[in-house]
């Protein structure tokens, strides 16, 4: 072989030499300079868009106040008295994953109190312990905060970007602008935690790559002052904006929509002389501001339900307008509720008209409650709404 041939040859191998030693200290070193020894892992996302299954029906799982502190260490509140030396966060986790799997959701909804601030040592550790269980279901999931979700190591802008880069969350801090123009508009949204999820018709239906429900989530708040006194947060003028937009843009489609968030209207109170389904066990605290939500949702005529949560010993589902209003009950354990009262865990049940071919537009929404008990006793069942025509 020629000299020069040679030469060709320990060149080539001296290149790949370095290109081996470069890969190796990209794979095993860097990551170690950047992360304190972790390895980078990308997000495990859910699959887009949601739909309806084969059968024509889409569940959500409301999970509301959750209140997770410190896992083991976090005692319960409001339990039996022989209940209280073995009852902990671990109840709410075990909770949630019967709950996954007795009712095998399409989708789970938190809304608020996910963790208890004054509780939580650090807030990031507790919000993968109190999500834990949907996460390792791999469930797509969403969450709006509650009054207290700030009260730790975070601010409401670090927890919604949190809770939205953690596995198979479809959260969202803000609605994600789709033109230059929505940019200013998305930056001028008060609160963190506003955004729409779009479900679309089952596999195979002539709906398939249409939306036919909507779920919208929205950033009631924390605390507020109006006019000295201090009182609850509640949803802003820009907020209802959006929201606003967003249903007119969703008109042509007559899909159906829900709303979640965490602190009641004040017209909830009026329920309380008003024919419902559940229970009322406590006042309605709610902002001594009122901003226009329901004449909002009124006007909008897409919504056709709202869930809540803020106040843990209400349960009831009533109707104001057209729209009914529906409490999630008190789910965790670490959360104020009431001794010899189980926590519960509301359902909602979309289901689809049977066309002649195929599954049309949502013809039904229906909602029931289980409770924490050994049965997981369903209770309170009933039909939000019904398409007429």
């Amino acid at each position: 072989m020629l000299p020069g041939r040679w030469d060709q040859l320990l060149h080539l191998f001296l290149f790949l030499l370095f290109v081996s030693f470069t890969l190796l200290f990209l794979h095993i070193i860097f990551p170690k300079l950047l992360l304190g020894h972790e390895k980078v892992r990308i997000k495990r996302s859910a699959e887009l868009p949601l739909r309806f299954r084969y059968d024509g029906t889409f569940k959500i799982l409301q999970v509301a106040d959750m209140h997770y502190g410190n896992g083991i260490m976090t005692r319960c509140r409001d339990v039996m008295p022989s209940e209280f030396w073995h009852c902990s966060d671990v109840n709410t986790t075990r909770f949630l994953r019967r709950m996954i799997q007795a009712e095998k959701p399409d989708f789970v909804a938190f809304t608020g109190d996910n963790i208890f601030g004054p509780s939580a040592h650090d807030a990031a550790e507790s919000l993968i312990e109190a999500f834990g269980p949907v996460v390792e279901s791999g469930l797509p999931w969403a969450a709006v905060l509650g009054n207290h979700d700030q009260e730790s190591t975070m601010s409401r802008e670090e927890l919604m970007t949190f809770i939205s880069i953690m596995d198979y969350s479809i959260s969202q801090i803000n609605p994600f602008p789709m033109s230059p123009e929505a940019v200013t508009e998305a930056a001028h949204i008060d609160g963190f935690g506003n955004y729409n999820i779009k479900v679309h018709g089952a596999s195979g239906s002539e709906l398939a790559n249409n939306t036919v429900f909507n779920l919208y989530f929205l950033d009631s708040g924390d605390r507020a002052t109006v006019n000295g006194v201090r009182t609850y947060g509640w949803i802003k003028e820009s907020q209802l904006l959006w929201l606003r937009s967003m249903s007119y843009g969703f008109k042509h489609a007559e899909a159906p929509a829900l709303a979640f968030f965490h602190i009641p209207i004040p017209e909830v109170r009026q329920l309380w002389y008003k024919p419902r389904v559940g229970q009322i066990q406590e006042a309605v605290a709610c902002s001594s501001f009122n901003s226009g939500v329901l004449e909002t949702l009124d006007s909008m005529g897409d919504v056709k339900a709202v869930f809540l949560g803020h106040d843990h010993k209400n349960d009831f589902c009533g109707e104001l307008k057209g729209i009914w209003f529906c409490y999630g009950g008190g789910f965790g354990y670490h959360g104020y509720g009431k001794a010899g009262w189980h926590r519960r865990a509301r359902v909602i049940l979309a289901e689809l008209r049977k066309g002649e071919k195929s599954w049309s537009g949502v013809e039904k929404i229906k909602t029931w409650k289980r409770l924490d008990d050994e049965n997981l006793t369903k209770i309170d069942e009933q039909i939000l709404w019904e398409r007429q025509s």
